[in-house]
């Protein structure tokens, strides 16, 4: 098929079962709306345009509580309104699907021009001690391959998974290969009235969740509460229990969540780690520079949280130094430093944010040869 990056990603949604969605318009994420809103009533599934992100964010935490497979999707202002939902989304355990196709800002900024700002307010944008799964796309394929994804992961650990694409990804138009049937796996229902919904013996595995209105009594609450959903607000050991298998079940899961790939030398002399759409420009910047003599390598993050630090240094061996490219100020690049000041390899940030303009391939490659002093 082919498809818009945010067509892609309606069309992953509906693969993977998505049965609601619930959002509001907001430039440059609106096209998987007008998808959904187009699609889903055509395969059984429920739509509703909201009215505000703050009400899409609920519902869509509803939903899934219900048992729904439940997405939405925002950009810029509407993803700072949906924290406190996501937030309440962890607490209790909801396996929701939330799109953030990231713009220039802060505040209204350029609605129309692509950046990648978004990365710590996806992780981080929750108060608390709080863990989501954010994953990163680079072009339509993986807009679609991710969103699967996401569903599985979502509804495997009953996280949070937030799928950041950005508009070059969005309203970039490529061939797609969508498969017949993809598989997701179900989530666990309560097998029993001594299995409690919100206590696993596995701290890598979730506990059931068996759907509101299926007669299991089920108590919901995003105040602290025990192994059976009763609030205890006061008491520090079921707070610390709680909070840290909510850590647990995506920290320990790392080896599964934690998705990358590599092009490339194995003993680069500079190593560039980037991801969505950036990392288009950076894995050509490797070819270009490897045709000029100079040994080069890419790691594109596909996950951006949780990251391995350990895996992704022996991932890039020692280069003489690290370049990260980003449409931002800064984010991505302080994951980097922290996996590498082992070594006491120099990582620089290579920016730029701010009137739709990219970071092409020649730039990283005159970055890469100044660096090198070639």
């Amino acid at each position: 098929m082919l498809l818009t990056g945010n067509e892609a990603v309606a069309e992953g949604a509906l693969a993977a079962g998505c049965n609601f969605y619930a959002g509001y318009p907001i430039t440059p994420s609106s096209e998987i709306m007008h998808y959904m809103a187009r699609e889903l009533p055509k395969r059984g599934g429920v739509f509703i345009q909201s009215e505000d992100e703050l009400a899409a964010i609920n519902m869509v935490v509803g939903a899934a509580l219900a048992g729904a497979k439940a997405m939405t999707a925002t950009s810029g202002p509407g993803f700072s309104l949906m924290q406190e939902g996501i937030g309440y989304a962890v607490m209790v355990e909801a396996p929701i699907v939330v799109v953030d196709v990231m713009r220039a800002g802060p505040s209204t900024g350029q609605a129309t021009k692509p950046a990648q700002g978004d990365v710590m307010q996806a992780r981080w944008g929750r108060h608390g001690d709080q863990y989501v799964v954010v994953l990163a796309p680079s072009d339509p394929q993986e807009a679609f391959d991710l969103t699967v994804k996401a569903f599985a992961i979502a509804e495997e650990l009953r996280v949070p998974v937030i799928v950041l694409t950005d508009e070059f990804i969005g309203h970039g138009r490529e061939v797609v290969e969508v498969p017949e049937k993809v598989e997701v796996p179900s989530r666990r229902t309560q097998a029993g009235p001594d299995e409690p919904p919100f206590y696993s013996s596995d701290p890598r595995k979730a506990p059931p969740l068996p759907p509101l209105g299926a007669g299991h009594y089920l108590l919901i609450t995003g105040s602290t509460h025990n192994e059976w959903g009763y609030r205890d607000v006061h008491r520090f050991e079921t707070h610390f229990k709680l909070v840290k298998r909510l850590k647990d079940k995506v920290w320990l899961n790392m080896d599964r969540i934690f998705m990358y790939e590599v092009v490339g030398d194995k003993d680069p002399e500079v190593l560039f780690v980037a991801y969505g759409s950036v990392a288009r420009s950076a894995k050509a910047a490797v070819k270009e520079l490897r045709g000029k003599g100079v040994k080069a390598r890419l790691i594109r993050l596909k996950t951006l949280w949780p990251i391995d630090a350990s895996l992704l240094r022996r991932l890039g061996g020692e280069p003489k130094a690290v370049i990260v490219p980003e449409l931002n100020l800064g984010q991505l690049m302080y994951d980097v430093e922290r996996a590498y000041s082992p070594l006491e390899v120099p990582v620089i940030h290579y920016g730029k944010v701010g009137g739709g303009i990219p970071i092409y391939p020649s730039e990283l490659v005159s970055k890469a040869l100044e660096v090198l002093r070639k």
